[in-house]
């Protein structure tokens, strides 16, 4: 049985251009990747329950950089970041951003380069604690500063606005979440 090819079937007849499929194809692939990329990662054994608290080897290193930074004090900034990347490596690669946002701000060496690093820091950390349901502990509430467009964590019911310090008139700028 000798048959004519189908259309389909044959090259010399496809009625479509494969330089422009192919590209949009690409751009099709490409568009999935970056929407996967902004989506929380999946749990791992590594992380604490839905329900739980941060771990603490995170959260106290974390509290005591954003007190100092309210004093505009960045002399503890430097260990304590490194002590967060440190225990975000222990969590696994859903935590990969708290670890690389811990070692930016762990290079700080000014105020203002340590303010900028550590909201880098905070939204990893309130991304994770979100995607993740999990708390900051005892007392540990979450706020936003709309100037800095940034949130981040602290203890206690007056607001301490990390990005501006204590001696500056924003100080309590932000509100609780």
């Amino acid at each position: 049985m000798n048959r004519e090819p189908r259309r389909h079937e044959s090259t010399k007849h496809f009625p479509y251009r494969t330089d422009f499929v192919f590209p949009c194809f690409r751009g099709l692939l490409v568009g999935l990747v970056v929407t996967a990329a902004c989506m929380p990662a999946p749990a791992t054994d590594k992380t604490p329950a839905s329900g739980s608290a941060l771990p603490a080897s995170i959260m106290e290193p974390y509290l005591t950089i954003e007190e100092a930074l309210v004093k505009d004090d960045v002399a503890p900034v430097r260990q304590n970041a490194g002590n967060i990347a440190t225990a975000a490596t222990a969590l696994g690669a859903p935590a990969m951003r708290i670890q690389t946002g811990a070692a930016q701000l762990a290079s700080a060496d000014t105020l203002e380069t340590a303010r900028e690093k550590f909201g880098i820091l905070s939204e990893a950390i309130v991304t994770y604690m979100d995607g993740n349901k999990l708390n900051g502990g005892d007392g540990v509430k979450v706020a936003y500063c709309p100037m800095a467009k940034k949130p981040w964590m602290q203890k206690g019911d007056a607001l301490a606005n990390p990005y501006y310090g204590g001696s500056s008139d924003m100080a309590t700028c932000g509100s609780f979440r």
